[in-house]
């Protein structure tokens, strides 16, 4: 079986914690909780076939998640539905995203549209919310290709350079953008509008980054955007 999604961001985030002992902690709990993930991808996987409704496999995801439940919290199927109905998000929804992202990356690897509502910036695929902005071509900005990263199933789509995902305010003045010497490849796009940010990492040809994990090693960026009052979907580590 090829190695997973979850299992590769386990390996990275252990790779990180031994260079960054700012970040360590937060990166050995991902290692941690995406070690957890992918033992639950390989039980859902070994499963009979999912119907892409939470309604119908609920009841079935119980023990494959338990890895993840261990690893996070106990967590009821009624805050599961929540989550998922939309009714909760953001650092509200952390736990239920932490342990729906294994059953959502498997719906959207066997083509199952999972029955969610969809919004406006959100994923085209699961509904779930953007977690980071991604740039190809131009760490400047300049002619560099613009997407998003879903947050629970993993789905990259396309969204226009100059624009706030959330919002969508069009307006340069009102999408500042801000960044550090000492982390090259992360920056923080906000938006003065909807008070939303968006980390945002360049990704070059050869590039190992796996962004939801690199992430965490620019933490000092999130904290400093945090106290200027903008907000974001929490990262791996719940932050």
């Amino acid at each position: 079986m090829p190695r997973s999604a979850s299992r590769a961001r386990a390996l990275r985030a252990l790779e990180l914690a031994r260079q960054s002992a700012s970040a360590r902690e937060p990166l050995e709990f991902v290692a941690q909780l995406c070690e957890a993930q992918a033992r639950a991808r390989e039980e859902l996987q070994a499963a009979a076939a999912w119907s892409g409704s939470l309604a119908r496999d609920g009841s079935r995801l119980l023990e494959p998640l338990r890895p993840v439940a261990a690893c996070i919290a106990e967590q009821s199927l009624e805050e599961l539905h929540s989550y998922w109905s939309g009714e909760t998000s953001g650092a509200d929804g952390f736990v239920a995203r932490s342990l729906l992202s294994p059953y959502v990356e498997l719906l959207r690897e066997l083509e199952i549209a999972p029955d969610r509502p969809r919004a406006a910036g959100q994923c085209p695929f699961c509904g779930g919310a953007a977690l980071l902005a991604l740039r190809r071509g131009g760490a400047s900005g300049e002619g560099a290709a613009r997407s998003l990263l879903c947050a629970l199933c993993g789905l990259e789509w396309g969204i226009p350079r100059i624009r706030c995902p959330v919002c969508d305010e069009a307006e340069p003045a009102r999408l500042p953008v801000f960044s550090a010497a000492e982390y090259p490849a992360a920056r923080v796009e906000a938006c003065e509008t909807c008070r939303r940010y968006f980390k945002s990492l360049e990704l070059g040809s050869a590039s190992r980054l796996l962004p939801e994990v690199d992430d965490l090693a620019s933490l000092a960026l999130d904290l400093w955007a945090q106290e200027q009052g903008f907000t974001r979907e929490p990262n791996l580590a719940g932050l």
